[in-house]
């Protein structure tokens, strides 16, 4: 018997801290230095756009942005690693760039470490530019640091 596989119908809804446990158990495993449940906790309450990609109960990905005067800066967007390269990522960069252009933002911000081969592309694809680096931005384990592409998507 041959299995139909339904398309996942997904929706957004804001990152609570009810739903901290679920997305810390993604982070853990999509990451090697993962935020922690306290980057969460205070980006929610400086009232960062914090937003959960789901599917029923089954948490696909989830975005945080901040909003600056005219621009806006994607502090962290991840893809569960299980519903990776679904087309997940470009649809949360989707929805940022709508909400972002809502809120009046001309620019759209982000870092991402130089080794991410992956997410840069799909940033390419997106339509952002690679425009500096970040020397020794983010942690690389043993005491090492890696630096950072920054990248920008004008809206």
């Amino acid at each position: 018997m041959n299995a139909i596989l339904q398309p996942l119908e997904a929706r957004f809804e804001p990152l609570t801290p009810a739903r901290l446990d679920a997305l810390l158990a993604v982070e853990q495993q999509a990451y090697p230095f993962p935020w922690s449940r306290g980057n969460f906790t205070d980006s929610i309450e400086a009232g960062y756009e914090a937003q959960l990609l789901m599917a029923g109960d089954t948490l696909l990905g989830y975005f945080v942005a901040m909003k600056g005067v005219d621009e806006v800066h994607l502090l962290n967007i991840t893809v569960a690693p299980a519903h990776q390269r679904q087309g997940w990522a470009q649809l949360m960069l989707d929805a940022l760039a709508t909400w972002s252009r809502g809120q009046g933002a001309q620019w759209l911000w982000l870092e991402v470490r130089v080794s991410n081969t992956r997410a840069l592309s799909v940033y390419e694809a997106n339509g952002f530019r690679r425009v500096g680096e970040r020397r020794n931005y983010y942690p690389a384990g043993e005491g090492q640091r890696e630096h950072a592409v920054v990248m920008s998507l004008r809206l």
